[in-house]
């Protein structure tokens, strides 16, 4: 093992000024999947759970989320909650029993409603209650990607060492392109948002400006 006296932050920030791996890439057609902005893991103050990281994150996402349906590219929203008896969050919820743990987050409560400053379209958006990490476990993202013919997914929300990670390692398993604007994540602490995004950076996918992906988007031109 490689020791080092740098910090998580300081590790990620080495990779970023000087990458030690080319990017994936983004590919023919993306989709945008928006992790877990609800209230339990938003509101900060309000819920113990809550965290920010950039406090422009949710306006990042917002314009993501504006440009991608402008040109007709599918956005997926997802978030936890579970029936009143928890059974549904299985082993996950078995470590603690308090109104903060995972599994008393119930379908229709506060804590699982969507932050109130997204700008979802309950028309066209896709919303999507997942019980596990990895937005593709047991959901109909996989089937809707197939669908709509995307190979390269674009990943916000939180939190960077759980949900986002458990599905960027999900989504390049699946033969996925994975894309981590770096502004669009969020984590409680600071060691394990930068640690993960340095491995995401250097193993999974790529962790780029969010204003490279919106560039990405503006010129956006379906395959023929």
């Amino acid at each position: 093992m490689e020791l080092s006296t740098k910090t998580a932050r300081e590790l990620y920030e080495a990779i970023k000024a000087k990458p030690v791996r080319p990017r994936f890439g983004f590919g023919k057609k993306p989709i945008l999947i928006n992790i877990d902005l609800q209230k339990a893991y938003t509101n900060v103050g309000e819920f113990a759970g809550a965290y920010e990281t950039d406090p422009q994150q949710i306006d990042h996402i917002n314009r993501l989320s504006t440009i991608a349906r402008a040109k007709q590219l599918p956005v997926v929203w997802t978030y936890v909650a579970y029936m009143e008896s928890g059974e549904d969050c299985g082993v996950w919820g078995t470590r603690s029993n308090t109104p903060d743990s995972l599994q008393n987050i119930k379908v229709g409560s506060r804590r699982a409603e969507f932050d109130d400053r997204l700008a979802i379209d309950h028309v066209v958006d896709v919303i999507v209650n997942k019980r596990m990490a990895s937005v593709f476990h047991e959901t109909h993202i996989p089937s809707l990607m197939v669908w709509h013919r995307c190979d390269t997914v674009i990943l916000t929300g939180g939190s960077t060492s759980g949900c986002v990670r458990a599905s960027v390692v999900d989504a390049l398993s699946h033969g996925y392109r994975v894309v981590v604007p770096e502004e669009c994540v969020a984590d409680k602490h600071e060691s394990p948002h930068f640690a993960n995004l340095y491995d995401i950076a250097i193993k999974y996918g790529d962790v780029v400006p969010v204003a490279d992906v919106l560039a990405y988007y503006e010129s956006y031109k379906p395959a023929t």
